[in-house]
């Protein structure tokens, strides 16, 4: 038994693998795109969220335009989360969920849609 060896089987590096959003090839390609726009709107409506909240001379502009990113990214974030197939999708569409949910707040408590 000593001189027995099992033989070897190459397994990947699961860390070595690379993201992606879909392994089922380009007929999801429009489910990856929904779940990037997502993630997109909800930054933006972050982004200008923390400006209006840190800046008290901040445009009207900005107070409409975090609301309704962070809007837009809350309603399509659900709309592809029920679609959805695979795990990354899902955590990439989540993010942009909590971060247009955050930005959508702090546009609404520092003017919403008024300004």
């Amino acid at each position: 038994m000593a001189g027995t060896e099992m033989p070897r089987t190459e397994q990947a590096d699961p860390q070595a693998q690379h993201m992606t959003l879909d392994r089922s090839g380009p007929r999801q390609m429009a489910l990856n795109v929904l779940a990037i726009v997502t993630i997109i709107l909800g930054l933006v409506s972050f982004v200008l969220g923390m400006i209006v909240r840190n800046e008290s001379s901040a445009s009207a502009a900005l107070h409409v335009t975090a609301t309704v990113t962070g809007a837009a990214s809350i309603v399509l974030g659900l709309y592809v989360q029920m679609i959805s197939a695979t795990r990354t999708e899902r955590i990439v569409v989540v993010t942009g969920m909590i971060a247009g949910f955050v930005g959508a707040c702090l546009g609404l408590a520092h003017g919403g849609f008024s300004g």
